[in-house]
């Protein structure tokens, strides 16, 4: 708890103003925080929105330029709908609170230290610059300048569909291919509420309670609870007018309503990293002089969220020469994921997993498997997760084939002829409902 004190104790922001900042002011400040803080700063864009306008991220770290062995990669991502407006701001004060807080204050400054955090303010600035009329429940600027929702815009794990890629969706799918991201969270508006994987799902994943559950519900349940639980009101499960109640604060997202292409399962299926959506003011585009109230409620669980990239365990995968072998599956018995989770071109493979004892196994072509049973403390304590290397020897037989990632959604199954009638009618008041998030 003296960790969580040290940094609420520290003061607002200064170099901030709260107010909501449009494209030219955003990229201002994003520059001049990189021009003061070029040793912990980078500032990139990972492509453009329709209307031309730069996706700007600003990544921080001690090795802010490029992914260094053993070091976690992390993301937030704001602004996905265009009106939902408040995760951009609060992003841009985060980014102010870290670099000011570096070598001020230990936590902080550890994890920058330990942790490469990437910090997309707006991920659909044409939509942020259309809302002329803010407002709580407008729909005016939640789509791309194509008329496209993102938040349905990427490929969808359960079924075919054939949504036609936005360029900004492509640009997050290719930043998501190049980074080595573990952990990330997708912010938005209109609820108060931590939502976790699976958003969408089929007669394999949805129980008879209607969860839509993951192999790794336990770790995404401890996520979802380290945000609402560090949230000054999220965790009371607090209505917002609209008759939705969360206890803990928390749901699974296809229990709530249901999402086709949404971002949080592309990135958990095919980009090897855990997301959860994180809903954050009942009004999405509330007045600006309550953005303090915000930044305050939020401040600490967004950094406790960003340190759960040190849970579990990491490390590489070498031959007995001491080489990285890449896309070897690593992977903890019991938790096979859709797409099989290998490790990157520098043999590293990152596990999410709670505290306790684990079995992992490490498999590829041309090697013996190898099981090693591991002890997982809180790497969270420490900023670390637990560090294992695998060194796998060669096989003389005939290599085992692995499966490779499936190009086609792995459940194919329709829902709507395997599962209960009772699931049956909670799919159709989700999709109904899911029209207005």
């Amino acid at each position: 708890m003296g960790i969580l004190c040290l940094v609420l104790s520290l003061p607002l922001v200064t170099g901030l103003d709260f107010s909501y900042h449009h494209t030219a002011e955003l990229e201002a400040f994003l520059r001049e925080v990189h021009k003061n803080h070029s040793s912990i700063t980078h500032l990139y864009s990972i492509g453009k929105s329709v209307e031309g306008r730069h996706l700007w991220v600003l990544a921080l770290g001690r090795f802010p330029t490029q992914h260094k062995i053993g070091i976690p990669e992390f993301k937030y991502v704001a602004n996905m709908h265009g009106d939902e407006v408040v995760g951009r701001e609060l992003l841009l004060h985060l980014i102010d609170f870290l670099v000011t807080s570096y070598h001020h204050d230990p936590v902080i400054t550890k994890l920058i230290d330990s942790t490469r955090i990437h910090i997309m303010p707006s991920m659909n600035p044409d939509g942020f610059e259309a809302t002329k009329n803010p407002g709580c429940y407008t729909l005016e600027g939640r789509y791309n300048s194509n008329g496209a929702d993102l938040n349905r815009n990427f490929p969808d794990g359960f079924i075919s569909n054939s949504n036609t890629i936005q360029p900004e969706t492509q640009a997050v799918m290719d930043w998501i291919k190049t980074e080595t991201f573990v952990l990330s969270a997708n912010l938005h508006g209109g609820a108060l509420v931590a939502s976790y994987p699976f958003d969408n799902g089929n007669s394999v994943t949805i129980t008879s309670d209607g969860i839509s559950k993951t192999l790794d519900n336990d770790v995404f349940v401890h996520l979802a609870k380290t945000y609402s639980m560090s949230h000054a009101t999220m965790h009371s499960g607090k209505e917002c007018g609209i008759g939705d109640y969360f206890p803990d604060g928390i749901t699974n997202g296809f229990a709530w309503y249901k999402v086709e292409g949404g971002m949080q399962d592309y990135n958990y299926i095919w980009g090897q990293c855990f997301e959860i959506t994180l809903e954050l003011s009942c009004c999405k585009y509330p007045p600006a002089e309550e953005l303090p109230s915000f930044w305050n409620d939020n401040k600490m669980a967004l950094i406790e969220y960003v340190k759960q990239v040190h849970l579990g365990v990491k490390g590489r995968v070498l031959n007995k020469y001491g080489e990285s072998i890449a896309d070897v599956i690593v992977e903890a018995t019991g938790r096979r994921h859709v797409c099989p989770y290998k490790t990157n071109r520098d043999g590293e493979y990152y596990l999410l997993l709670l505290p306790g004892v684990h079995v992992l196994n490490a498999t590829a072509p041309g090697y013996k498997s190898v099981l090693q049973i591991v002890d997982v403390p809180d790497g969270t304590l420490d900023f670390s997760a637990l560090t294992y290397d695998f060194v796998l020897p060669d096989v003389s037989a005939e290599p085992k084939v692995v499966s490779p990632c499936p190009t086609l959604p792995h459940y194919t199954e329709s829902a709507s002829t395997t599962l209960k009638p009772a699931i049956n009618i909670l799919i159709s008041i989700n999709t109904l409902y899911a029209v207005f998030r």
